[in-house]
């Protein structure tokens, strides 16, 4: 059984780093059906791939699936480059038979025109200072090293996951703050594009809400939230969870458990 839908988007997958939750993006490819797959960038981490990175099996499979969808179901998947895969920025626009690599993308619907973009313009720091967007980064990597060690101890004592990074996100004001302005800056940017709703990522924040008159969809990301945006047949959207995915396409064992030896290291990004 699979999930039916006009058009999948996810974004933030980080392949290349030991946080990636690459077994059940995977998983959720595996079970959805669809017209076109959106990549809105940083699906795969060049800035930690550059500095040894992790690569596996997993990561791997993410590829090939990614593939099959192309090659044998035809779907259509448009790359949205982001901040952590900026080396594609070089080669942009490329086009593929039925694969795009782009900057930004207009996707058309029953709902009307979205903009799609990654959403790492409107991060000043990413776009201005990039020696501080590394260090924020390296820093980012620390804290979910810490998340890692927490939750095994948290496992250990029979209690669910907790996401530490997502509860300073939500405690600090600073951090509310910068989340609330990139919102409204990119539904600022859809409205002067002549646009109904815009979909990003870039923040590791999912969500599905009205800013003023414009449809702001964040597909979030796949290192904590496990969260895509998806196109239904009627073309109404929805935030789907992952957790709540699982519901109706559990995972089994040759799904949940993969080699994770080293396998088709990329070259340095």
């Amino acid at each position: 059984m699979k999930l039916q839908v006009r058009t999948v988007i996810i974004s933030d997958v980080h392949l290349g780093t030991p946080d990636s939750k690459v077994r059940e993006v995977n998983h959720f490819l595996r079970h959805v059906r669809c017209e076109k797959l959106i990549l809105n960038g940083d699906i795969i981490d060049g800035w930690q791939l550059r500095r040894g990175g992790s690569w596996t099996k997993a990561h791997t499979r993410f590829v090939r699936i990614v593939l099959k969808m192309l090659e044998k179901r035809d779907t259509k998947v448009f790359y949205l480059r982001g901040n952590h895969d900026d080396v594609l920025a070089s080669f942009l626009p490329l086009e593929f038979e039925n694969l795009t690599v782009v900057e930004e993308h207009i996707h058309e619907g029953p709902a009307g025109r979205y903009l799609v973009l990654h959403g790492d313009i409107f991060d000043t720091v990413t776009r201005n200072f990039v020696f501080l967007a590394h260090l924020g980064d390296w820093g980012y990597s620390a804290l979910l090293t810490l998340n890692r060690v927490y939750n095994a101890w948290r496992k250990w004592r029979g209690k669910e996951y907790w996401s530490l990074s997502k509860a300073i996100k939500a405690r600090v004001k600073e951090a509310v703050n910068h989340i609330s302005k990139f919102e409204d800056h990119i539904a600022d940017l859809a409205r002067q594009r002549g646009c109904v709703g815009v979909m990003c990522g870039h923040i590791h924040t999912a969500a599905d809400k009205m800013i003023g008159d414009v449809h702001y969809l964040n597909s979030g990301d796949w290192v904590e939230s496990l969260t895509a945006i998806v196109e239904h047949l009627d073309g109404r959207f929805e935030l789907v969870e992952f957790a709540r995915f699982l519901e109706q396409f559990p995972l089994v064992d040759d799904t949940a458990v993969e080699s994770a030896s080293p396998e088709l290291q990329p070259a340095a990004l």
